[in-house]
C-alpha cells in the first residue's frame, strides 16, 4: 500500500461545454486534513464530488488505497468507495431520530450494535440519540453529520463547506470541535471552503484552486509566505504589490531598498504583506515613503490601518495592539526587513 490514501491524477471533468476541473492533480497522504481552497466556481467542490464517486469524471484517475475507483470508463459507486460524506447542509433525515440517522449509513447487522452510540460519544451527542434534527441547534445537527460519516468507520472523510450554514461565533466553537475530533481520530480528510482562515487553521495543507486547476498545493505557512503566483499572493491574506525594479537579490522601490529572496532582475512586483510594513509617525523620516492615513481598522487584539502613499498606491499596515495613529494623519510607510518575493512584470 501506498503511502498516500487519496490520489487524484489529471482529473478532468465537463458539464456540457464547460471544463470544470482540467487536468488536476492531488495526493493526501493518510491522516492528513488537506483544505481545498478558492473562489466559487473554481471546481474545488466538483473534485471533492468526485472522489466521493458523486460525479463520473471524463478524464485522468482517482485511486484511494491503491484501488482505482474512477476513470473516463471506470465508476465504483459511493457506498463502495468506504468514504464519509458530509454535505453543506447536513442533509439529515427530518423524520429519523439522532440516533437513527447515525445508523443509516451502517450494515443492518450494526445497527443495533454499540457502534451507533460510541460514534455519538465521540461527537458528545449520546444524550440527545433520541431526539429528531428539528429540536437540536446548528452545532448539534452539523455533529450528527459528523458521526453518520464517522459511524461506517470509512477510509476517509469528505467535508463539503461544513460550517458555512453556522453563524459566525458558533462557527469558531463548532471549528475547534471538529478540529480537535479529526486529529484524535487521524482519520484522512479532505473538505472544502472558501474561507482562508478555516483552511489555513483545520488543513495541515492546502489546495489553492482557480478556474479548475489547482494554483498551489503546500502547507498554510509555505503558501502564506511563498506564495506561487501572483495570484494566489493576493487571494491568500492580504497583499502589498510594491512596483520595483530588482537587480539580484535587491530591488527599488518607493519604500527604498527591498530584499528579494531569489535573485530577479527587471521591472517586478515585490510582496510585502501588511505585518512586513510599518508606520513611521515621523513624518519627516527619511525612511520609507510618505502618505496619508486614509482608515483605521482595530480588531481588539491588532489593528490595520491603510496609507494612500503621495503616488496614489494603498498600502496595508497590520499591528499588534491598539492603533496609533488617526485618519487623516501625515505619516510615512517603511518595510521592516523580513524577506520578501517578487513577481516579474510581463
Amino acid at each position: 500500500m501506498t503511502a498516500d490514501r487519496i490520489n487524484v491524477d489529471e482529473v478532468t471533468k465537463r458539464f456540457g461545454t464547460v471544463e470544470v476541473l482540467r487536468g488536476v492533480s492531488l495526493a493526501v497522504a493518510q491522516h492528513e486534513t488537506v483544505a481545498l481552497l478558492g473562489p466559487s466556481g473554481c471546481g474545488k467542490t466538483t473534485l471533492l464530488r468526485s472522489i466521493a464517486g458523486l460525479e463520473r469524471i471524463d478524464g485522468g484517475r482517482i485511486v484511494i488505497d491503491d484501488a482505482t475507483v474512477s476513470t473516463d470508463s471506470t465508476h465504483v459507486r459511493p457506498e463502495h468507495r468506504h468514504v464519509g460524506m458530509v454535505f453543506q447542509d447536513w442533509a439529515l433525515f427530518p423524520h429519523l431520530t439522532v440516533a437513527e440517522n447515525v445508523a443509516y449509513g451502517l450494515a443492518k447487522a450494526d445497527r443495533h450494535s454499540d457502534r451507533v452510540n460510541e460514534t455519538l460519544a465521540l461527537v458528545g451527542l449520546q444524550q440527545l440519540a433520541d431526539r429528531s434534527p428539528s429540536m437540536l441547534s446548528g452545532g448539534q445537527q452539523q455533529r450528527v453529520a459528523l458521526a453518520r460519516a464517522l459511524a461506517p468507520r470509512p477510509r476517509a472523510i469528505l467535508l463539503d463547506e461544513p460550517f458555512s450554514n453556522l453563524d459566525t461565533s458558533l462557527r469558531v466553537q463548532v471549528r475547534t470541535e471538529v478540529h480537535r475530533l479529526l486529529t484524535e481520530l487521524g482519520i484522512t480528510t479532505v473538505f472544502v471552503t472558501h474561507d482562508q482562515e478555516e483552511a489555513f487553521v483545520l488543513g495541515s495543507r492546502v489546495a489553492v484552486m482557480q478556474n479548475g486547476r489547482i494554483e498551489q498545493f503546500d502547507t498554510p505557512t509555505a503558501m502564506y509566505e511563498r506564495p506561487a503566483t501572483r495570484w494566489v499572493a493576493g487571494f491568500v491574506g492580504d497583499a502589498n504589490l510594491i512596483p520595483a525594479h530588482a537587480d539580484g537579490l535587491r530591488a527599488q522601490s518607493a519604500l527604498g531598498e527591498l530584499a528579494l529572496t531569489t535573485p530577479m532582475h527587471g521591472s517586478v512586483e515585490v510582496l510585502l504583506r501588511p505585518e512586513h510594513v510599518t508606520v513611521v509617525t515621523d513624518s519627516d523620516s527619511p525612511r520609507g515613503a510618505a502618505g496619508t492615513v486614509d482608515l483605521v481598522e482595530y480588531y481588539g487584539h491588532d489593528h490595520q490601518s491603510v496609507v494612500l502613499l503621495d503616488d496614489g498606491m494603498h498600502l496595508h499596515v497590520r499591528r499588534t495592539g491598539p492603533p496609533m495613529v488617526v485618519r487623516g494623519q501625515r505619516v510615512r510607510v517603511a518595510p521592516t526587513g523580513e524577506a520578501t518575493v517578487a513577481f516579474l512584470v510581463n
